[in-house]
């Protein structure tokens, strides 16, 4: 890329295209929370599978999952794209099969054998998981070529975050309502058991709603840029599967992004895990660990205004860093002063989440970046199979990362209560909760802000004059 060459960029995003892609995964999450939080509940409450089975159920259907997404990215980008783009047209298709297997995988079946229950379980699942890929690697992909401008792009990523946002809370919110009814014990005590029918419902319900969201996100939605398609020969030609792996492997910034995301998944993981002990052991309140759950979706909708103003003003790489670089300050500060008072911990811990939420709202943009890095360095356009790759990436650590909640209880000398007994933890256990809920992520946001700031190559000058670069190259290529 040379230095001083002109933007040429497309005109400013229209706000119907933000919203349309507000509704993308606005309609993917009715789906990914349901059964990201709530599946496991009703296998082990309403379908009987022990808790060992459910994680290798899990673990496996992640892993195949993993491997699925780089399949999508490569069909998407080697079929001949439809009359209104190359992504549109998969979330068209395959949106009305994603909604019916989120529902079948909450089937509450009963009368048959565990085996039956087991086999199942993992098939739908494994079929949801499918599904998914299938409708989210396209709608993924779709932004890079919705707009070139940087801060269009990192727009569409708050949108995107803020629809998350929503479907979340809507979930998160209605499933407890509606599944948990109360039922009298033998002892006659009150207690709470999870309907399966009403599981059932819920997510029909919620179905529909997704497919009125992915329509609305196709409807609103314009792929403006449109890379010629190559055919089999030409892609041969230019390498095929083969030069896109060796693009990956010289794709300097699509590396060190993934190696940010497994940083920044294996610390959330892990402080996630810990942060209701903070609350429950350190402070003995734990009245203060409702409002501590909604800290992230505060912070989302907060930082939403900010971003792409932030963005146009200095850009994806060097605002993360400065963000990433806030957050580590305000965890050393907790864990240095080690505080006593809940409410000093739950302030500063507020400070800290901003650069986190920051991060994970700009992140889809700084994945488009890397795309488009790809096609300067390859000249073909993969923007599936580059956004698959990083997901990829991410399910693996999700599924590497797992099991490091119960790990790091085990490391700080957590005591796990006996039936009918509540166990006091140790004042050394309890401040070495508070150590790695602290210490942990400080230390693994100041890694991001190094990554990002010393060694992520694309600034923002560096982005402008790629997305110049490109847009000449395929003004070239048109008159050929």
């Amino acid at each position: 890329m040379a230095d001083g060459v002109k933007p040429q960029v497309l005109p400013r995003l229209p706000l119907k295209d933000k919203i349309g892609y507000l509704f993308g995964d606005f309609g993917n999450d009715f789906f990914f929370v349901s059964i990201g939080t709530f599946l496991t509940v009703f296998y082990s409450d309403v379908l009987g599978i022990e808790g060992a089975v459910i994680g290798l159920i899990f673990l496996l259907a992640r892993v195949w999952d993993a491997f699925t997404d780089v399949m999508m990215g490569q069909i998407v980008d080697n079929v001949r794209p439809a009359a209104d783009g190359k992504y549109k047209v998969w979330i068209r298709r395959m949106c009305v099969p994603l909604a019916i297997s989120g529902v079948i995988c909450f089937y509450p079946i009963s009368d048959v054998a565990m085996g039956t229950k087991i086999a199942y379980a993992a098939g739908t699942y494994i079929l949801y998981g499918m599904m998914y890929t299938a409708v989210n690697i396209p709608y993924g992909s779709m932004a890079s070529v919705m707009t070139n401008d940087p801060a269009d792009r990192a727009s569409l990523s708050t949108f995107r975050n803020v629809g998350s946002s929503i479907s979340s809370a809507f979930v998160n919110f209605l499933i407890p309502i509606v599944v948990f009814v109360p039922v009298t014990l033998a002892d006659g005590s009150q207690s709470l058991k999870a309907d399966g029918w009403n599981f059932f419902y819920i997510l029909c319900a919620f179905a529909l709603a997704a497919v009125i969201c992915y329509v609305l996100c196709v409807k609103l939605c314009t792929e403006r840029i449109r890379p010629r398609y190559l055919d089999k020969a030409e892609r041969a030609q230019l390498g095929g599967l083969r030069a896109t792996i060796k693009g990956v492997a010289h794709n300097k910034p699509l590396l060190l992004l993934i190696l940010t995301a497994i940083i920044l998944l294996t610390s959330q993981t892990v402080v996630n895990s810990l942060n209701t002990y903070v609350y429950k052991d350190y402070f003995q309140d734990s009245a203060v660990l409702a409002f501590a759950g909604l800290l992230m979706t505060a912070c989302t909708f907060a930082v939403a205004p900010l971003v792409a103003p932030v963005v146009r003003r200095f850009g994806k790489k060097e605002s993360v860093a400065v963000a990433a670089f806030s957050s580590a300050f305000f965890y050393y500060l907790l864990g240095f002063l080690h505080v006593s008072n809940v409410y000093v911990y739950f302030g500063l811990s507020l400070c800290a989440t901003f650069g986190a939420a920051y991060f994970n709202t700009i992140v889809w943009a700084i994945v488009l970046d890397v795309i488009d890095y790809q096609e300067y360095l390859t000249h073909k356009r993969d923007d599936a199979t580059i956004y698959a790759v990083y997901s990829f990436s991410r399910k693996i650590g999700q599924a590497l990362a797992g099991g490091l909640g119960g790990f790091a209880l085990t490391w700080v000398g957590y005591v796990s209560s006996s039936v009918g007994e509540q166990v006091l933890q140790s004042e050394e256990t309890c401040n070495n909760i508070y150590n790695v809920a602290t210490f942990l992520p400080g230390t693994t946001y100041l890694a991001i802000a190094i990554i990002m700031g010393i060694f992520y190559p694309l600034t923002k000058t560096k982005v402008l004059d790629l997305a110049a670069e490109l847009a000449q190259r395929r003004v070239r290529e048109a008159a050929q």
